[in-house]
């Protein structure tokens, strides 16, 4: 999808009011602008730092320091932050959201939904890479008492409780 095809996406997507926070990077400050309103930035929802592999391609990374590191949740060989330091963040700030009244929607990286999932669903953090998470996809994250996962379907009309897909 082209950064047009985003924006159109995106528009009148989830409904106001709502708090609009995004991670730090240029990348996630660009995606929240497509909401066309001014994000709050939250630290919480920086991408995961991995350290001297920054900018690296897998390939070119040291075969045994990347396998502990995707076997070894509390391991960081790269000298950034582990999954277990990356989960241990998002469920501190999702914890925060469970006492602040409103709709947050949330323009993060992979590494933080897969965490936030973590979080939601109670998984442990041995589960953290079987879940594959696309670029400018949706994840719907309620709180009510307890946490819930939603799924939404990609139809756009509803009546009466049936779902019509779009012509």
């Amino acid at each position: 999808m082209d950064w047009h095809g985003a924006a159109l996406s995106l528009a009148g997507r989830y409904k106001k009011p709502r708090r609009l926070l995004c991670g730090p990077e240029v990348r996630t400050r660009q995606t929240a602008g497509l909401f066309g309103d001014d994000a709050g930035i939250e630290d919480a929802l920086r991408d995961a730092d991995f350290g001297q592999w920054k900018g690296q391609a897998i390939s070119q990374l040291n075969g045994d320091q990347l396998n502990t590191w995707l076997t070894d949740s509390t391991c960081a060989p790269h000298g950034g932050e582990s999954v277990d330091d990356v989960c241990t963040r998002v469920a501190q700030w999702m914890k925060s959201l469970e006492t602040q009244p409103g709709h947050v929607v949330a323009i993060t990286h992979p590494f933080v939904i897969r965490a936030a999932l973590l979080y939601v669903m109670q998984f442990p953090l041995s589960m953290f890479y079987l879940i594959d998470v696309e670029a400018l996809s949706a994840t719907e994250l309620r709180f009510n008492k307890v946490w819930r996962l939603r799924l939404e379907t990609h139809a756009q009309a509803r009546e009466h409780g049936k779902i019509h897909a779009p012509q």
